[in-house]
């Protein structure tokens, strides 16, 4: 069985998180993805504590296809070193998860 796995990340305004995300399913790096926001943030960066809003951006993927996600994420990204993080989906509908497989297989 394949594995499936949602990323995440933020970014600082819509347009980037659109940018983003219209790049990776394009690029067939991600099946679809959802734009949510502004959603407020708290963290720490650079040893200093801040808040803010970001816009979170989800996609989903392979985790065959994941490292090649993740590059594109990091290299066309606003922030230097933004959080890109997997998580496993452990579980879901047949059909949703072949469409997942089907829309990031590299075309021939």
């Amino acid at each position: 069985m394949t594995e499936y796995v949602q990323v995440s990340t933020a970014t600082p305004a819509r347009q980037d998180a659109v940018e983003l995300a219209k790049g990776a399913v394009q690029g067939r790096l991600a099946a679809g993805s959802q734009i949510i926001g502004p959603v407020g943030s708290v963290f720490w960066h650079l040893g200093e504590f801040g808040e803010g809003e970001e816009w979170r951006l989800l996609l989903t993927t392979t985790a065959e296809r994941y490292p090649e996600l993740e590059k594109h994420l990091l290299e066309n990204h606003p922030w230097d070193n933004p959080e890109v993080i997997a998580t496993p989906i452990v579980s879901g509908a047949a059909r949703g998860l072949q469409w997942i497989e089907d829309s990031v297989a590299p075309k021939p």
